[in-house]
């Protein structure tokens, strides 16, 4: 319910500076323009197919990211020779713009739907390897020492007792994983594309000069955004209570 009249807070909010500024519909359109635009652009297929195809770009870029992630934090997290080999250039490279590598990214691997699954996997990896190192570390040392008292072999430990107890670390990198993947998503289409939510961006204020497509849009991938993160936030409840 907050959040309904939060959401509405913002609309009336937005109305009123587009009245009391006076600002004309390809400056800053009223909400109920974009409103408008939203639903003819999703009616008349102009979205459709741009959102699908970052959709795409998104899942397949957080599921690699991830996947890598995990692994290199449960790398970083079980032993220290790995983690301070390997820590100076993973913070090097998360201090490096995504936005500065998207182009060559795009040169090397094209325009094609693996650029764009790069860029998007490389801004989840960051978050989700450190949230793993986290959890991982955070196991109880006597539990683990009774794992290998009761002889369990390496599998079982691993998930019988680390993934268990590090699920809610995680899920907490899985979380900004998830809206960030997005973001690269969007880079990459800036970065040269045919299709995407981002190339419509781009469309939308450039030729056409479409300000309400360009806003509709914009909430299409705020949309997009929060949808992404209560699924994961969904997964996260039934397997943290599930364990």
């Amino acid at each position: 319910m907050l959040s309904i009249l939060g959401g509405l807070g913002f609309l009336i909010l937005w109305k009123l500076v587009v009245v009391v500024g006076g600002y004309p519909p390809f400056i800053l359109p009223p909400p109920e323009v974009v409103a408008s635009r939203l639903v003819t652009a999703w009616t008349s297929g102009q979205i459709g197919p741009h959102a699908w195809a970052t959709l795409v770009e998104v899942a397949l870029g957080f599921g690699a990211g991830a996947a890598l992630g995990l692994v290199a934090g449960y790398g970083l997290g079980r032993s220290s020779i790995v983690a301070r080999v390997v820590s100076p250039y993973l913070v090097a490279a998360q201090a490096t713009p995504i936005l500065a590598l998207a182009p060559v990214l795009a040169l090397w691997f094209g325009p094609g739907l693996l650029s764009k699954v790069v860029i998007a996997a490389l801004i989840v990896f960051f978050p989700v390897a450190v949230s793993a190192m986290v959890g991982i570390r955070s196991v109880d040392l006597g539990l683990l020492e009774l794992g290998r008292s009761l002889r369990a072999t390496r599998r079982q430990i691993l998930l019988t007792l680390e993934i268990p107890a590090a699920l809610p670390s995680i899920f907490g990198g899985l979380r900004i994983g998830i809206t960030l993947a997005v973001v690269g998503a969007i880079v990459g289409e800036w970065a040269g594309a045919e299709r995407g939510l981002g190339v419509l961006v781009n469309i939308a204020r450039g030729s056409l000069f479409d300000i309400p497509l360009m806003f509709a849009t914009l909430v299409t991938i705020a949309a997009f955004g929060v949808v992404l993160y209560v699924v994961v936030v969904l997964v996260e409840r039934r397997l943290v209570r599930a364990r």
